[in-house]
C-alpha cells in the first residue's frame, strides 16, 4: 500500500449525512430533495467521481434494509435509494444459484460467489468472487504459542475450530465428517443453497457442526456453528475455552486490516515478517524494516491484540485488498458482519480478537479474562447467524467504502425472514415466532451520557452470563434526551435488566423481566446514582474503561494513522521513565490523562518486557493520591466511603478463572492506606482476573469495591491515600507474557457523610 493512499480516520457519514439512527445504520426519515443520497448509507460507495463500479451491493431487497438501485452516469455508477429514482432500475442477472455434490467437494454458488467445502477437511477450500480467488492455495504454518493456532492450516474458510477437547484445540471435518447439501427457495421466492458439516469427536462424543448458506443476489455466507455434548458417564468435560470460525487466506491479495471505523492499518510485508523479532506472546517488533507501510503508518510493533475490539458498538471487521495483487486491479473486501450478538457471552463489555491476517468470528474465548461456559452433559448451543460478506470495487475504491457497504447488513432485523425460512435446518435457532420486543423508559441520573440497557441472564451480572448455556443477551442505546430504548427480536424468557452510563458510578439492575413471544414488554425505571454521602472528589470518568489515563485512548500523533496508544505493545511505554518518582496525584491540580498511568503495576519490566528486561521495583506498586479537606467537610461527619471501580484486574490466575494453590497471588490483595493507616484489604478473587493491558485492552472484566472508614482518619488540610498492590506480586507464565499482577482503574471517588 503506497503512502499516498493513506486515509486518515475521521467521522463516518452516518453522522454527517443526517441519518437519524446511525447506531442501527438505518435511516428513519426520507432524505431532503436537495440531497437525495444523504440518507443512503451506501451512497458514497459509488458516487465519488472516478470510483467507477463497486460490486457487492444487491439489487434485490435484503430484508430490513431499504432497496437500492444502480443509476449510471458517464463517469460513475452511483447507488441511489429506490424512493428517489425509479426510472433507471437495473435488474439483476437471471438467478443461477446452484448447490451440488461434485464428489470431492460440496459447492454452493450463484452468479458472483462460489464456495466449495472440501469433504476431507470440513472447510471451505475454494472461495471466489467474480472469478477472483479469495483464499489462495492451501498452506500450513507450524502452530506456535501466540502464532498459528488450531491445526495451522491456511487457505481455508470460513471454517470451524475450537479449544474444547481434553487435549485442547480441535478442527472438525477430518475424522469422519457427515454432510448435508441443501437446495431451496425461501418465502420471498429467492433461491438459496446450504451445506452442513457434522462430526463426532470419538474420544468424548462431542458433536461439532458448521452451517453455510448462500442466497441468490448476495455475495456473502450466512453461518451458524453448533456444539453438543451428551455423556452421563463423564458429565463434566471441560470449559469451552474457544469456539470460533475463521476466514484464513493464504494469498498476497489482502493488504489491509480493519477493526472498526477508527482502527485499521496495512498488513506487514513479507520482508517485515521475515525480519521481525518476537517480544511477547503474539507480538513482534518490526522496527528492522522502517520503510514497511505498517511501520510507517501504524507502529513499530505488531500484535493480534492491537486489532481487538469491544462488543458493545462493534459491527463489522475484516480485510481489504487494494488491488495490487488482484487479477484485474480491482479492490476487494472480506468482512464479518456482527449484526446479531445474542448467542455470544459476556455482554457489551466482552472484547476479543477480530482480525490479524485472519478474519475471526470468536463466539467464545477468554483472551481478556471473561468467563467461558462449561461443557457438561446435555450441552447444546447453536451460535449465529453471522454473515461473512465479500465485495468488490474499482481500483480506486477505498477500504472505508467497502466497509461501509458491509455495514448496511449490521442489523439484527436484516434477513430475519430468511433465517426463519432455514430454521428447519438449524437446530436451536430461535425464529421470530419465539421472540418479542422490550421497550424501556428510563429517568436517567443527571450527567449520564451514552446510557445503555442490557438484557441478559437473570440473577447474575451480565459479565457472568456464560453460567446458563441457554441464556441469550441483548443491549440497546438509551436516548439520553427522552430516556427511551427499544430492543427488538428478544428470545422469549426471563432476564436481568442492567442499565449503566458514562459519568455515573454504579449501575441499575432489575431481575425478572419477562419477554413473551410476539409481545412487547414495557419497563419504566427511575434510576438514581448510588451515593454514600457528599461527593468530595472523583478521579477519572466512570465509563467501565481505563482509556482516559496516560497511554489509553491518547493518540499516537507520531504516526499518520494515529492509533490509540493502548493498542500498542505495553512495554513501549516505560513506566519508570514516565513516572521516575512514582505516581503522585494531587486532586484539583493533576491531570488524569497525564499523571495517572493506564496500568497500575506491582512490578515493571523483566519477563515479557523486551525494552526493560530487568525488573524495576522502586515506586511502582504504591500510588499516592493527595487531596485537601476543609474543616467544614469533615466536622461532625462520621463515615467516609472511597469507591474504586476497576476496568480490569490481573491476579496470578491470569485469564483462566482457575485457582492454583501454588500461586500466592491467585487472590490478589489490594490495599488502601488513609494517612498511613491501612484499611481492610480488598481481596480480588481469582475468578475476576483479566489479562487486559498486556493484551492491548482497557475494557475487561469490571469489578468494584467500597472502602468504608471512620472520618477520624481524615484531617483538615492535606490528606493522602496510598493505593497498593503487593510488592513484586508475580505469577508463572507459560507464554511470553508479563508476570506482574496489575489493576486498571475505571474511576475513583471519595464521599463523606
Amino acid at each position: 500500500m503506497q503512502s499516498d493512499r493513506i486515509i486518515r480516520r475521521s467521522s463516518w457519514p452516518w453522522r454527517a449525512a443526517g441519518c437519524q439512527n446511525y447506531k442501527t445504520k438505518r435511516c428513519t426519515h426520507p432524505p431532503p430533495p436537495s440531497s437525495p443520497d444523504k440518507c443512503n448509507p451506501t451512497a458514497s460507495l459509488g458516487a465519488v467521481a472516478g470510483h467507477g463500479e463497486l460490486r457487492g451491493a444487491r439489487t434485490t431487497k435484503p430484508r430490513g434494509v431499504p432497496i437500492f438501485i444502480m443509476a449510471k452516469s458517464k463517469s460513475v455508477l452511483a447507488i441511489v435509494p429506490l424512493f428517489v429514482c425509479l426510472s433507471n432500475l437495473v435488474t439483476s442477472a437471471q438467478a443461477v444459484l446452484t448447490a451440488e455434490d461434485t464428489g470431492p467437494q460440496l459447492v454452493i454458488a450463484n452468479d458472483r460467489l462460489y464456495a466449495a467445502v472440501n469433504k476431507t477437511t470440513g472447510a471451505i477450500q475454494n472461495l471466489l468472487l467474480d472469478g477472483q480467488d479469495l483464499l489462495g492455495a492451501p498452506g500450513y504454518e507450524n502452530p506456535t504459542p501466540g502464532g498459528a493456532t488450531g491445526n495451522g492450516a491456511s487457505g481455508l474458510g470460513p471454517y470451524l475450530d475450537c479449544y474444547c477437547t481434553p487435549s485442547g484445540f480441535y478442527t472438525p471435518g477430518h475424522i469422519a465428517p457427515r454432510y448435508q447439501l441443501i437446495n431451496g427457495t425461501d418465502s420471498s421466492k429467492t433461491p438459496y443453497g446450504g451445506i452442513v458439516m457434522s462430526e463426532t469427536y470419538p474420544a468424548t462424543g462431542q458433536v461439532l457442526e458448521q452451517y453455510w448458506f448462500l442466497r441468490e443476489g448476495e455475495t456473502g455466507l450466512h453461518t451458524f456453528s453448533r456444539l453438543t455434548y451428551n455423556n452421563k458417564t463423564t458429565p463434566f468435560l471441560r470449559n469451552l475455552q474457544e469456539f470460533r470460525t475463521m476466514f484464513r487466506p493464504n494469498t498476497a491479495l489482502w493488504t489491509d486490516l480493519s477493526t472498526n471505523e477508527k482502527q485499521y492499518a496495512p498488513l506487514p510485508s513479507t520482508e517485515a515478517k521475515e525480519k521481525q523479532v518476537t517480544v511477547q506472546d503474539a507480538t513482534w517488533y518490526l522496527g528492522n524494516t522502517p520503510d514497511d507501510p505498517y511501520v510507517q503508518q501504524e507502529g513499530d510493533y505488531f500484535t493480534k491484540y492491537t486489532f481487538q475490539d469491544t462488543w458493545r458498538d462493534h459491527d463489522v471487521h475484516g480485510m481489504y485488498s487494494d488491488g495490487k495483487y488482484s487479477d484485474d486491479g480491482s479492490t476487494f473486501g472480506a468482512w464479518l458482519v456482527m449484526g446479531v450478538k445474542d448467542t455470544y457471552f459476556g455482554g457489551p463489555l466482552h472484547s476479543d480478537l477480530v482480525v490479524d491476517g485472519i478474519v475471526y468470528n470468536y463466539m467464545v474465548s477468554n483472551h481478556h479474562g471473561d468467563g467461558t461456559p462449561n461443557i457438561t452433559d446435555g450441552f447444546d448451543r447453536t451460535f449465529g447467524p453471522t454473515y461473512f460478506h465479500y465485495n468488490k470495487g474499482s481500483p480506486t475504491t477505498t477500504l472505508q467504502e467497502l466497509r461501509l457497504d458491509a455495514l448496511q447488513y449490521a442489523s439484527p432485523e436484516w434477513n430475519a425472514d430468511f433465517y426463519d425460512d432455514i430454521a428447519k435446518y438449524v437446530p436451536n435457532y430461535v425464529p421470530t415466532t419465539k421472540r418479542g420486543t422490550w421497550k424501556g423508559h428510563v429517568k436517567l441520573p443527571k450527567g449520564a451520557t451514552k446510557p445503555l440497557a442490557v438484557l441478559a441472564q437473570n440473577g447474575v451480572d451480565f459479565q457472568d452470563n456464560d453460567r446458563d448455556t441457554k441464556a441469550y443477551q441483548y443491549w440497546g442505546d438509551i436516548d439520553p434526551r427522552t430516556g427511551n430504548v427499544e430492543i427488538p427480536r428478544v428470545k422469549e424468557g426471563t432476564y436481568r435488566l442492567t442499565i449503566y452510563a458514562d459519568g455515573i458510578f454504579g449501575q441499575y439492575t432489575q431481575d425478572n423481566i419477562v419477554i413473551k413471544s410476539r409481545k412487547t414488554q414495557n419497563t419504566h425505571v427511575n434510576w438514581n446514582e448510588e451515593s454514600a454521602g457528599n461527593e468530595i472528589w472523583r478521579i477519572g470518568t466512570p465509563d467501565k474503561s481505563a482509556g482516559e489515563y496516560k497511554h489509553g485512548y491518547e493518540l499516537n500523533l507520531e504516526k499518520p494513522l494515529q492509533p490509540e496508544q493502548y493498542r500498542n505493545y505495553w512495554a513501549a511505554y516505560d513506566f519508570p521513565t514516565d513516572f521516575p518518582n512514582g505516581v503522585v496525584y494531587k486532586v484539583g491540580e493533576s491531570d488524569a490523562g497525564k499523571d495517572l498511568n493506564y496500568i497500575h503495576w506491582s512490578v515493571f519490566g523483566g519477563y515479557g518486557n523486551s525494552v526493560r528486561t530487568e525488573p524495576y521495583y522502586e515506586n511502582v506498586n504504591n500510588w499516592t493520591i493527595q487531596f485537601d479537606l476543609s474543616k467544614k467537610q469533615i466536622n461532625h461527619k462520621k463515615s467516609a466511603t472511597f469507591t474504586v471501580q476497576l476496568a480490569g484486574a490481573k491476579t496470578a490466575a491470569g485469564n483462566t478463572d482457575v485457582y492454583n494453590a501454588s500461586e500466592p497471588f491467585a487472590n490478589l490483595p489490594y490495599t488502601v492506606a488513609v494517612n498511613g493507616r491501612d484499611l481492610k484489604p480488598w481481596v480480588i478473587p481469582y475468578h475476576h482476573s483479566s489479562s487486559c493491558g498486556v493484551r492491548s485492552a482497557v475494557i475487561c472484566y469490571n469489578i468494584d469495591n467500597k472502602f468504608k472508614f471512620d472520618t477520624a482518619l481524615l484531617v483538615e488540610g492535606l490528606n493522602e491515600f496510598t493505593l497498593s498492590l503487593p510488592y513484586n506480586a508475580i505469577d508463572y507464565e507459560s507464554a511470553l507474557l508479563a508476570q506482574s499482577t496489575y489493576v486498571q482503574y475505571d474511576a475513583l471517588r471519595l464521599e463523606i457523610q
